[in-house]
């Protein structure tokens, strides 16, 4: 059965950028053509923010933190205001599952749950409110009768977002801003736009307080403005690692804050004891995840040189059986990519998998049935070298590599052989030894027997996948600035 495509508009209010707590009229006619991935058809146009509205924003933003009651609300009451707009989100979950699926090509099965999964992260930062650590005693070494550490926002935050799971993302940089007592400018990205809207048309109906979140859509040239802005304290970024370069480069020259989630090639490490079947069944799930447009992917399988030729064959046989389709149909496993741009990415890295000598195992084409919709087979190489373009690359599609090892600890050595850090797997029906491999592993994230990553704990990434944690306590720190207090006597409330 295929679910229908909504054909109502999917935003109320694309004409205009959300200011300062109102919707505002952009201050040029230029648009962005947001395109069905599935069809190739155009599916609505926002509004392109240009360098004046960029400015509108901050200095709304910059008001709101320096004169604003947001920053001065107590903690208690700004997570009341994260329920209610959890609650928000949790409603608009149609329009959400639509949104996904025809913008990024996630399947809709999937992509359903998008409100609850916004919902939820909203929540649970709005618990630690209770919990962090917000004032500490902390006995002074150097003078002075009583101290404090206090936590307090660090600002104006500028918070960019990828196209690829913009819910979850909006929320885990968001949700912390606005808890710690920042204000934000977030600015979506021109192939997903639509969820930054609703978010949005959220915080409008709660009352925000205006100036507290604006939303805007740009284009790089445009979007690196805010990075570049003295009014912005701190960036909080998504993305490639080749832009987190550049923004960490412009950060660095004013001293701003930043936290940057960057770019994978997540390592699966295969021990001897392992069911290569299983293994290969789980990763080829999971790699159909986003259709595999996730920074976090398990995409360079590494095994031992003896079972190489079987783990190939076993991923082969388990990738060329997932269903590629129509997001929308329920039987689909694997939908399009996100846009004809990245289409031809994947392709050209295909391409080079097999100029380079790599071994095609299975996909490496488009299907066959497919004329609309920018579809990719899921393809898998073997015999793939580590230094390879495939095999050190990102490519942000569903392409597996199988790298061969002489044992182990080979296969630990070639996993760390990365610029990447992001998150790695070990594979092998003994805890203990997945815990000490896990030990030696330069990764954020490591998992046991499945692709997993958590952001109720902490998610980010060793190297250059990124600087600093997102989701939990680690997601909140980032926001704050830690300050000593040093007094002469003890002030009233504390024993």
């Amino acid at each position: 059965m295929t679910t229908v495509r909504d054909t109502t508009a999917p935003v109320r209010h694309a004409d205009r950028l959300f200011i300062d707590g109102a919707w505002v009229e952009p201050s040029s006619d230029a648009t962005i053509d947001v395109i069905d991935s599935g069809t190739e058809e155009l599916y609505y146009r926002v509004a392109a923010a240009g360098p004046d509205d960029v400015s509108r924003a901050i200095s709304a933003a910059r008001r709101a933190f320096d004169e604003g009651p947001w920053p001065r609300l107590t903690h208690a009451e700004r997570a009341e205001v994260l329920r209610a707009f959890a609650a928000g989100i949790q409603e608009r979950g149609d329009v959400l599952g639509q949104l996904w699926p025809r913008e990024t090509g996630t399947i809709y099965k999937n992509a359903q749950y998008a409100g609850r999964i916004g919902s939820g992260a909203m929540a649970q930062y709005a618990a630690l409110a209770d919990t962090f650590p917000w004032e500490e005693e902390c006995p002074p070494t150097a003078g002075g009768e009583f101290g404090l550490l206090v936590r307090e926002p660090v600002g104006v935050v500028g918070a960019i977002i990828p196209w690829n799971a913009p819910v979850a993302l909006i929320c885990h940089k968001i949700a912390p801003a606005l808890l710690a007592g920042c204000t934000v400018v977030l600015k979506s990205a021109p192939e997903a736009p639509g969820e930054g809207y609703v978010f949005a048309e959220v915080a409008e109906e709660i009352g925000l307080p205006p100036g507290v979140l604006n939303v805007v859509t740009a284009d790089r040239e445009v979007s690196e403005l805010i990075v570049r802005d003295a009014g912005v304290d701190k960036i909080t970024f998504t993305g490639s690692t080749a832009a987190g370069r550049r923004i960490a480069s412009l950060c660095g020259e004013r001293i701003a804050r930043c936290t940057l989630e960057l770019g994978g090639k997540s390592a699966a490490v295969i021990l001897d004891d392992i069911d290569l079947d299983t293994a290969a069944k789980t990763i080829a799930r999971a790699e159909c995840a986003l259709n595999g447009q996730v920074c976090s992917s398990l995409t360079r399988i590494i095994v031992t040189k003896d079972r190489h030729d079987d783990l190939m064959e076993a991923l082969a046989s388990r990738f060329s059986q997932t269903r590629v389709g129509d997001p929308f149909d329920e039987q689909t496993q694997l939908g399009p990519l996100v846009s004809e741009r990245q289409r031809d990415r994947v392709e050209g890295y295909i391409a080079k998998g097999v100029s380079e000598g790599a071994t095609l195992a299975a996909g490496g084409g488009r299907p066959e049935d497919l004329d609309r919709g920018y579809y990719v087979e899921p393809t898998v190489f073997g015999r793939v070298d580590n230094s390879s373009t495939i095999g050190s690359e990102e490519i942000f599609g569903p392409v597996l590599s199988v790298i061969a090892a002489d044992d182990e600890r080979d296969a630990v050595r070639i996993a760390n052989d990365t610029i990447y850090g992001l998150n790695a797997s070990v594979f092998t029906n003994d805890v203990e030894r997945a815990r000490a491999a896990a030990r030696e592993l330069r990764s954020g994230t490591v998992g046991h027997n499945a692709f997993r990553t958590d952001f109720g704990m902490a998610f980010g990434g060793f190297k250059q996948s990124g600087i600093g944690r997102e989701g939990g306590k680690e997601g909140l720190l980032p926001f704050l600035e830690t300050k000593a207090v040093i007094l002469d006597a003890k002030p009233e409330g504390f024993a």
